[in-house]
């Protein structure tokens, strides 16, 4: 999840974690630099990469496993991106208003065709 402060990151972060189940209060991953999460369907960790200043601070915080592990949601992306895979769907949020906001989506393939489908659903 890209995008400025106050952009909305942790708040897009927030209603995904709660879409899943998590009823537990949800913080921002600032200082914690992860927070994780068991839900019914997969584990889900949570990072901020805004404080991180290399590729080991991202290792040792257990990175690569947690992608073995479920789902991944990073903000600030953008300051560790040579760790990213690939195959990550990237959000982008920029603010239009006071309480609404743009989300851009880029990815492989794959994501467009499961994003469609989400929106096919929500009718």
């Amino acid at each position: 999840m890209e995008g400025d402060l106050g952009a909305g990151k942790t708040t897009l972060a927030r209603a995904i974690l709660e879409e899943l189940g998590v009823r537990e209060t949800v913080p921002s991953p600032t200082f914690t630099l992860v927070q994780s999460y068991e839900t019914k369907r997969l584990s889900v960790h949570h990072y901020d990469f805004y404080r991180i200043e290399s590729e080991r601070e991202i290792e040792e915080l257990g990175f690569e496993e947690a992608l073995s592990l479920g789902a991944v949601l990073v903000e600030w992306p953008e300051r560790a991106a040579q760790v990213l895979p690939a195959a990550a769907l990237r959000v982008r949020l920029e603010p239009v208003s006071e309480t609404a906001r743009r989300a851009t989506t880029s990815g492989p393939d794959r994501w467009t065709k499961f994003l469609e489908g989400l929106g096919a659903n929500a009718g």
